[in-house]
């Protein structure tokens, strides 16, 4: 089922000795076939959970890479039951990488709780983030999930009282998205230290794996990140490829990059573990 195969990840890199490698991609970016590609190169450079990303027309919590992903995506027509389907298309050949979809509540309410979940389950998703949908107002949500047992994902920041984390934590399962730092997605990074309190707070009151994100982009920062976290989380820096590839006419290179990436800190993660 799809919060056990969360759980069965995270053990299996903790038998490793290391942190997950958990990445995103936006859906439909620049076209389906190409993130059905970068999924692939995804899984098979190391990536242990794959985010993604459902395009949305006001992504307030998403920086100017991410967005100007969603631009993309959105301008080539990709809706929520696109993304829906490329994870199904994907899942066809894999039984075992989560796949989490990101995004916003306004579409998936759009569809109906009900129906995206039943939707979610038979393309095997395995959790969602909705970074606007918050605990208190998730409860339809986290009904029509149960019988699925898709994971419900929350996210906390540095600026989460125990109080908070208590309540964020409730009815959450897969694991917590720990936000490194105040503000949207690719802005800045965080120094490892100012955050670790935050993060083992999290984690001991969740009584679930605490994932950093949020400004993580290079192999070294990853490792540093890893120190303190269950798993680590590269968003922007995955989309800027898709970017670089359009901008230098080689839209066909976007999965080798991507790959490539996911390879680097992969192996930045591992080599972190054994030491």
């Amino acid at each position: 089922m799809p919060t056990s195969r969360i759980t069965a990840r995270f053990e299996k890199v903790r038998a490793e000795g290391r942190a997950a490698l958990v990445s995103y991609i936006m859906a439909g970016d620049p076209d389906l076939e190409t993130s059905y590609k970068a999924l692939c190169a995804l899984r098979d450079n190391g990536a242990d959970i794959i985010e993604l990303g459902a395009p949305f027309t006001d992504p307030m919590a998403d920086g100017p890479a991410i967005q100007r992903a969603g631009q993309r995506s959105l301008k080539a027509g990709t809706k929520l039951t696109d993304v829906l389907a490329l994870a199904k298309r994907f899942r066809e050949d894999d039984q075992d990488t989560p796949l989490i979809l990101m995004g916003y509540a306004n579409p998936v309410f759009h569809l109906g709780y009900e129906a995206f979940a039943d939707a979610a389950a038979d393309a095997g998703i395995d959790g969602t983030i909705l970074v606007d949908l918050p605990p208190e107002e998730d409860h339809e949500l986290r009904d029509a999930y149960a019988r699925h047992e898709i994971s419900v994902i929350r996210l906390a920041t540095p600026t989460t009282t125990d109080k908070r984390i208590a309540k964020v934590a409730e009815g959450a399962s897969g694991f917590l998205y720990y936000v490194a730092v105040a503000g949207v997605t690719g802005s800045g990074s965080a120094d490892p230290q100012d955050i670790r309190e935050g993060v083992e707070r999290a984690r001991r009151v969740s009584g679930l794996p605490v994932c950093v994100g949020f400004g993580v982009r290079t192999g070294e920062q990853a490792a540093a990140m890893a120190a303190i976290a269950d798993g680590v989380v590269v968003g922007s820096a995955f989309v800027d490829h898709v970017r670089t590839s359009l901008e230098a006419g080689t839209p066909d290179k976007i999965p080798s990059k991507i790959g490539a990436l996911a390879a680097e800190l992969s192996g930045a993660l591992a080599d972190a573990g054994r030491n």
